[in-house]
């Protein structure tokens, strides 16, 4: 049970670092915008703004709903293979 416990902090620990470092550079990531671009949307209408919003988020959401669906179907099959061996060594004691 320690090396479970030792595997789980360093997750915990790798999980806190890209937590920390992704916080960090937000700024930076906020900081990155195209001057035309910027402009060109500052100069439209409040409604023609809106529909820019609505449109960021839109497009966000089917590449989120891809990574997420990988990592849960990774999370799923995490074992396959360990459980496969673990059967196979099982089955020769009976030898």
């Amino acid at each position: 049970m320690k090396c479970f416990g030792s595997s789980l902090r360093k997750s915990l620990l790798a999980l806190g670092l890209v937590a920390g470092i992704m916080l960090a550079t937000a700024g930076l990531a906020q900081a990155q915008n195209c001057a035309l671009c910027y402009t060109q949307a500052a100069g439209t209408a409040p409604r023609m703004k809106s529909a820019l919003k609505s449109g960021i988020l839109i497009l966000i959401f089917p590449p989120m709903m891809i990574c997420v669906g990988f990592m849960v179907t990774a999370y799923k099959r995490r074992n396959r293979f360990h459980q496969s061996a673990v059967i196979s060594v099982n089955s020769d004691l009976g030898w």
